[in-house]
């Protein structure tokens, strides 16, 4: 996937010649130095792919990685190129920070992220199970034990009774594209190529692994100069294969009420304008999961909006009655699904264009494995002439119309003291620009905002919704700031998930970011209370309550936790308000500024929310001795009843 291009020649200088020679550096001075020489390139557009390193020193790196990245800022090699370090304060949140950057940068960079051996290493594995979910590219550098074994076991090291070649970084296994372990200098050459090009593929990208054993980092070698050439790596657009094109459109002109359901790969390729040409001529209403909102802006006429478990009704009217639905770079997530319930057609077929095949195949479909820009195009060209029938779009448009007077109540004042948070997200979402950036990722907000939410362009809905991980809002907010600095990023974070992971908001004062962070405090969780109590639960174990001496439960009086104190101790100016209107205010004030603000929201527990026509399958208990249980096992059943495989 590399080209060549002009190595260097003696110690450090590039010339068109031919590479000779070496030079003598420690692997992780080498592996520095490679990194800074990696580039992108797609459509003609090429960037450097590693703009820099995010990380937290400890014995197991300090004195290698973090030598290397020292003396990379202090003393680098003739024509080194600067490999910019930023310093973290968890390193769960700052694989985050990465995994936002690359998604705002559509794949095309992507950051690596280095960490002490034992817990500062496995505090990565939630961070890379994410960015692998997700398909985004993250390069991770865990601190490993001695490669040697003369120090056995070493400080943090877990002792593997029964394999000495065990450490706790082989959990990076199951959750990374690609795990190497280097063991000797050597290794490193080939394993930084095979990681180059897993997290330059859009098939098999997500989080790449290189364990670096802390002996290992600082051990020197006599490494080829050819190494540190130049390298492009070329992000494919894979074209789909005619036959599999003319089967696809075959079912497709078939179809009498078909749709499009657009995911993230409609937006990493880039696909926004052939998506939009595709529906003008083809008149097949768009439909998106979390991950492809703003695919196709909401805007257009055939945009309809979120579909299954939290999307709207319009959408899952549609879904319901569709005959062929096409599915463009999306996986099928039960969300998206319905939990298999929301396509409900007897005879519904698939056309599937996914530039992974294993996504392709998914529910039995007409495959074809192709980028999602090029398939679209090429797939209109193959549907030149077809039109879905006229009375499909014109009901489509009718249902989109129905649903936007329906939610109308969301946004608008309500009688009680607090505002619901869907009147924050009316007010934000007219208050933001198409370029700006909102960002969400647990918990009640991201089903209202698959719902109500109108993104205009590509960027600026980010919701990380393939792990749903708690704690992601606020690092996520860092990551995309820096990835697109000209635009107004909001990180809407629940009081719940903002108790997980507060710490990068020092990282955002240190690093001069300005972001603006949206706290909603409730005082609880409300989508697991709200489940719960649909459940048969009754919200046991989601208020944020003290204990009571009396029931010996936690249903006391509220947790004095004081979140607009705790932000302000990071250094930030922070904003409390208890209505919309205020909010308003509070929200132009943090635009106008030019550092990171807070905006803490007191909002109320229990919605209202939009209304819902989907379902999401989380079994209730099938025995219990409580009434709430037990009507809510009668329920469960009733819905399951239509779930089905779709063959």
């Amino acid at each position: 996937m590399s080209e060549n291009s002009p190595a260097p020649v003696g110690s450090d200088r590039r010339t068109g010649t031919a590479s000779v020679g070496t030079v003598r550096l420690t692997v992780a001075q080498a592996l520095v130095r490679f990194l800074t020489v990696q580039y992108a390139e797609r459509d003609g557009s090429r960037e450097r792919f590693i703009p820099g390193t995010f990380g937290i020193f400890g014995h197991g790196n300090v004195a290698g990685l973090g030598q290397a990245l020292l003396q990379n800022a202090q003393d680098p090699a003739d024509g080194e190129a600067p490999m910019p370090f930023h310093m973290a304060r968890n390193e769960q949140n700052m694989v985050h920070t990465a995994v936002a950057y690359a998604r705002t940068k559509n794949r095309l960079q992507a950051f690596a992220c280095t960490a002490s051996i034992g817990p500062g290493s496995t505090n990565m594995l939630t961070g890379a199970a994410l960015a692998t979910v997700d398909r985004i590219p993250v390069l991770l550098l865990p601190s490993d034990i001695f490669a040697t074994r003369t120090v056995d076991p070493v400080l943090q090291q877990l002792e593997c009774e029964t394999a000495g070649d065990v450490s706790v970084n082989d959990a990076f296994r199951p959750v990374s594209r690609f795990f190497d372990r280097i063991s000797r200098p050597e290794q490193l050459i080939p394993a930084a190529l095979q990681a180059m090009r897993v997290l330059t593929d859009p098939a098999e990208t997500g989080a790449v692994t290189l364990s670096l054993p802390q002996d290992v980092q600082a051990e020197a070698f006599d490494w080829p100069l050819e190494f540190f050439r130049e390298r492009t790596w070329h992000v494919a657009r894979p074209v789909p294969e005619p036959a599999a094109l003319e089967r696809a459109a075959e079912v497709i002109r078939s179809a009498r009420k078909p749709v499009l359901i657009a995911g993230g790969g409609a937006i990493y390729s880039e696909a926004s304008t052939a998506l939009e040409a595709f529906t003008d001529a083809t008149s097949i209403p768009v439909l998106d999961t979390q991950a492809g909102k703003g695919a196709l802006s909401a805007d257009h006429p055939l945009c309809i909006g979120g579909v299954g478990a939290t999307g709207n009704n319009a959408a899952n009217e549609l879904a319901a009655e569709a005959d062929v639905v096409i599915g463009v770079g999306t996986r099928y997530t039960d969300f998206t699904t319905g939990s298999h319930t929301a396509f409900r057609h007897p005879e519904v077929r698939f056309v599937n264009l996914n530039v992974k095949a294993f996504d392709a195949a998914k529910h039995s479909a007409s495959m074809v494995v192709s980028d999602a820009r090029a398939g679209l195009d090429a797939l209109r060209e193959a549907l030149a002439g077809h039109r879905a029938p006229a009375e499909h779009a014109e009901h489509a448009r009718a249902l989109r119309t129905q649903w936007e007077t329906l939610i109308e109540p969301c946004f608008a004042p309500h009688d009680q003291e607090l505002p619901a948070q869907t009147e924050i997200f009316g007010a934000l979402n007219e208050l933001m620009g198409d370029e700006d950036i909102v960002i969400n990722a647990a918990g009640s907000m991201p089903g209202d905002l698959q719902a109500l939410w109108k993104a205009r362009s590509p960027l600026q809905y980010h919701l990380e919704y393939g792990y749903s991980c708690m704690g992601y809002e606020l690092p996520a907010s860092l990551g995309a700031k820096l990835a697109s600095p000209g635009s107004e990023v909001v990180a809407i974070i629940g009081d719940g998930t903002f108790q997980m992971a507060p710490q990068e908001i020092a990282t955002i004062v240190a690093e001069r970011v300005k972001v603006i962070l949206v706290i909603l405090q409730n005082h609880g969780w409300s989508s697991i209370g709200s489940l719960s109590e649909s459940h048969g639960s009754q919200r046991f174990g989601t208020k944020y309550r003290m204990r009571d001496e009396d029931s010996g439960l936690l249903d006391g009086g509220l947790v004095p936790l004081d979140i607009p104190a705790n932000i302000r101790s990071y250094g930030i100016e922070v904003q409390e308000v208890s209505d919309t209107a205020a909010f308003r205010e509070a929200y132009r004030r943090a635009a106008a500024s030019a550092e990171a603000t807070a905006i803490v929201v007191n909002t109320n527990l229990y919605g209202p929310n939009p209304p819902g026509n989907s379902w999401w399958d989380v079994p209730v208990s099938e025995v219990s001795t409580l009434e709430s249980t037990q009507s809510a096992r009668t329920a469960y059943e009733s819905r399951r009843s239509s779930q089905h495989h779709y063959l």
